[in-house]
């Protein structure tokens, strides 16, 4: 059994430690990302980012449903297509994984999320939520449907492309050996989040799963980052740079598949030219992402795309939620404001506006209505919205325009 666990070696790269230093990067830059913004502000974004990393992490399957589509199931307006209503529960059920998720990181802070327990919870409660259609697996290689059980590791042996996981038989004894080897704890400094990264190929390697790994193995990437911690976490999404980058990421993962070439590759059982690629790889496509969120959270250059939102909706070059009339050139400022302050006073935006009560005030509530604008109470504080229908423009690709 041990010679068998030693198939998955090196669990970390060998004499790399230009990782370290990328990884160094990421962490700062990611940790800055949270000073672009006032901290409410940045919460209302991390709301808009679940949604984004679900659309994304679902377009890595071939599943493509868009933010729109997303947001409407979760208002429970599906679609009367069977099809395109299984997708979009499948995507609210990504949202609902990764919101349990992180609540569970924050409520039980000594449990071990690359232990096979958290594993199987992670796949238990996706699974749970999704259509029956989605649980059914064909094995191309033997023929005939499986029905996938939620939180369940696999019983019988698969192949992947050209990957032969471990037998079933050995999943316990792998996974104990992944969950004791790469438990955050152990790990320290930038070198966790190369573990990250490791981790996040050799849980692919294992394929615990008859399916679903890949959501999974992504969902436990996103908990290691909390575990590390990743400060700035939240305000980027690795799902999307991976998502973009489909062809390459695959390519990354079968090229670390591979056996040890010769004696200069390592000392494990498979490439550690083939791990230090796919972490190099994976850490690149983050530093990505942060950098490009970075960019995008500079006040002055939100405030004039909010500013250049408005100036086409007024000229109706642009339409807006259906049924909603043009916004007026006031409601610039009065989002700036709010931007601005994190959290203002009904009045103190309507101040802002220029506007005399009364309009200012109507003017306000279509802001709210349109969810530009947020409050919890009907009198209470706003704060700033991305509404799906305006955060393409605030925050340009950060997903592909809506085609009808």
């Amino acid at each position: 059994m041990r010679s068998q666990i030693h198939r998955m070696t090196p669990l970390l790269p060998e004499e790399a430690d230009e990782l370290q230093d990328l990884a160094l990067d990421v962490i700062q830059k990611s940790a800055a990302l949270g000073n672009r913004q006032h901290p409410v502000t940045l919460n209302t974004l991390r709301e808009l980012l679940r949604i984004i990393n679900s659309y994304y992490s679902n377009l890595i399957e071939g599943h493509n449903t868009h933010p729109h589509d997303i947001v409407r199931a979760m208002q429970k307006e599906y679609d009367s297509e069977p099809a395109k209503r299984n997708l979009q529960l499948e995507s609210v059920a990504h949202i609902n994984v990764q919101n349990d998720m992180e609540k569970k990181l924050r409520e039980e802070s000594e449990v071990n999320i690359a232990g096979r327990e958290f594993l199987c919870y992670i796949h238990r409660e996706f699974y749970r939520q999704l259509p029956e259609e989605f649980r059914v697996v064909k094995n191309p290689e033997m023929g005939g449907e499986n029905m996938v059980m939620p939180g369940e590791l696999r019983k019988e042996s698969v192949k992947v492309g050209y990957h032969e996981p471990p037998g079933h038989g050995l999943l316990k004894a792998f996974l104990d050996r992944f969950g004791e080897f790469y438990a955050p704890d152990r790990h320290h400094g930038a070198p966790k989040l190369v573990a990250a990264a490791a981790a996040h190929h050799r849980l692919m390697w294992v394929h615990p799963f008859l399916d679903g790994n890949g959501r999974v193995t992504r969902l436990f990437t996103e908990a290691y980052f909390h575990r590390i911690p990743v400060h700035g976490l939240g305000l980027w999404s690795a799902s999307r740079g991976l998502a973009r980058g489909n062809v390459d990421y695959k390519s990354a993962l079968a090229r670390a598949d591979a056996p040890r070439r010769n004696d200069l590759d390592g000392r494990g059982n498979l490439s550690n030219e083939g791990l230090i690629y796919f972490c190099r790889f994976f850490l690149e496509v983050c530093l990505d992402q942060v950098e490009y969120m970075g960019g995008l959270l500079r006040l002055e250059q939100l405030v004039e795309r909010i500013r250049r939102y408005v100036d086409l909706r007024g000229a109706g070059m642009i339409p807006g939620p259906a049924g909603k009339k043009a916004l007026k050139i006031e409601s610039a400022r009065m989002l700036q404001e709010v931007l601005v302050q994190g959290e203002a006073a009904r009045g103190s935006v309507i101040a802002a506006s220029g506007l005399k009560e009364r309009t200012g005030r109507t003017l306000l509530g279509q802001l709210i209505e349109e969810g530009l604008l947020v409050s919890d109470t009907p009198k209470g504080d706003v704060r700033m919205g991305f509404p799906i229908h305006a955060a393409g423009w605030f925050f340009p690709d950060l997903y592909p325009a809506l085609s009808r």
